[in-house]
């Protein structure tokens, strides 16, 4: 479970600012702190420094080195993000390498986001990339990389190979991609690397062989990210979804959903949190530390357990699923209601994969009394035919949680 500086500094930190978020997310029982974008070069908003993987010693003066070490000495390991495949114009390796990026020969070159894409079809690109990113990764005691790629490819050309090649070129760069992430991880075992492309955008088997999880979309707004991980887990496994709480109003759509409709959202994949902690409230630290040490108590459950689909948020209003551990002997239960309805019918969610001969007590997990609502013992068959009886509060953008264990016969 990690937090992230980005949305709580953007480019706007120091040492000491990171230090204070660490010290914040310390006693809420987090695992990692994971610096992102800002700290090489001059990296001081998008538009510049891509390419150039040294510290900003104005930033960090005692290099990634000193920052993780004071990172774990706080109990919390440290992950670095990194954008390797990109270049900035603006930058001192484009100075001297200007022909590394992909582009026709006299022609333009578009940016995006400031930025080109590195050549990765040539073999000397794809060295530089290894011994540069090798250096950083060498420097400090990194446990986690973010590696992000905030564009596609545009004039997919290389001045590296004659014409009758260049439709090649495209295939060689996912080709020079994979020996430099092979090169990388293998030298780093012990790194966990996820895959962040547009917002999960390069999300294929052939990544995941290098980067068993990606950061699933940008736009971490919980009903937003109901669809996004719901339609994800229609390919690939809950283990490798990455799910944030953010702050609120969410900086993609302004929008405000309660801490547990957040945290529910966000404990249906690989948990984590990307906001400043020293912001918190005390009520917000207290309702983190409480979903911190649930998730730790039922991630082996939502990482590796199975995965039913209950209710499509493609569909209506609603959204629901649930895991089931591989004994069959434990099952979580995730709704969401998305918009609240005056005079709504009594909401009964079919639940899928139990055993119907068995019996199964219901906890709720989401600090409701459940006073006639789902709380009990309910045979297999009744939890699946009839349905689980459900209660909402008022207001829009509410969520439950329950558990459900099998009664020894």
């Amino acid at each position: 479970m990690l937090i992230n500086n980005w949305e709580a500094t953007y480019f706007n930190f120091d040492e000491a600012k990171l230090l204070e978020i660490v010290e914040a997310a310390r006693p809420l029982g987090i695992e990692l702190f994971v610096l992102d974008d800002g700290w090489f070069g001059k990296r001081n908003d998008d538009t510049s420094s891509l390419g150039d993987w040294q510290v900003n010693v104005q930033k960090l003066p005692g290099g990634l080195r000193r920052l993780a070490e004071r990172v774990n000495e706080r109990g919390l390991r440290f992950g670095l993000w990194l954008e390797p495949e990109m270049i900035s114009p603006n930058s001192e390796l484009y100075r001297q390498h200007p022909d590394w990026c992909l582009h026709v020969p006299g022609r333009r070159r578009t940016e995006w986001r400031h930025q080109l894409v590195l050549d990765l079809s040539r073999d000397d690109v794809c060295e530089a990339v290894v011994r540069m990113i090798g250096d950083v990764l060498r420097s400090a005691p990194i446990s986690y990389v973010k590696w992000d790629m905030n564009r596609n490819l545009t004039e997919i050309g290389s001045a590296a190979w004659p014409p009758e090649q260049q439709r090649e070129v495209a295939h060689r760069y996912v080709l020079g991609l994979y020996r430099v992430l092979e090169r990388i991880t293998s030298e780093f075992p012990h790194i966990l690397f996820e895959g962040c492309s547009s917002g999960g955008g390069r999300f294929d088997p052939g990544m995941l062989y290098y980067m068993p999880q990606v950061w699933t979309s940008d736009n971490s707004d919980a009903v937003s990210r109901l669809k996004i991980q719901y339609g994800t887990s229609l390919v690939y496994p809950i283990s490798s979804i990455c799910a944030h709480v953010l702050a609120v109003p969410n900086h993609q759509v302004g929008r405000v959903t309660s801490m547990d409709m957040r945290a529910h959202v966000a404990m249906s994949g690989n948990f984590g949190y990307e906001l400043d902690a020293t912001a918190l409230s005390e009520d917000e630290r207290q309702a983190v530390r409480e979903h911190v040490r649930l998730y730790k108590e039922i991630r082996p459950l939502v990482q590796f357990g199975d995965f039913y689909r209950l209710l499509s948020p493609f569909e209506g209003n609603e959204a629901a699923w649930m895991f089931i551990s591989e004994d069959g002997r434990e099952a979580l239960v995730f709704y969401f209601n998305v918009l609240n309805e005056a005079n709504s019918v009594l909401r009964r969610l079919r639940l899928k994969g139990l055993d119907p001969q068995a019996n199964y007590a219901v906890e709720p997990l989401d600090g409701w009394q459940d006073a006639g609502g789902a709380a009990g013992v309910y045979g297999g068959d009744q939890l699946m035919y009839a349905g689980l009886t459900l209660q909402t509060g008022q207001g829009d953008f509410q969520s439950r949680l329950f558990r459900l264990r099998r009664v020894q016969d």
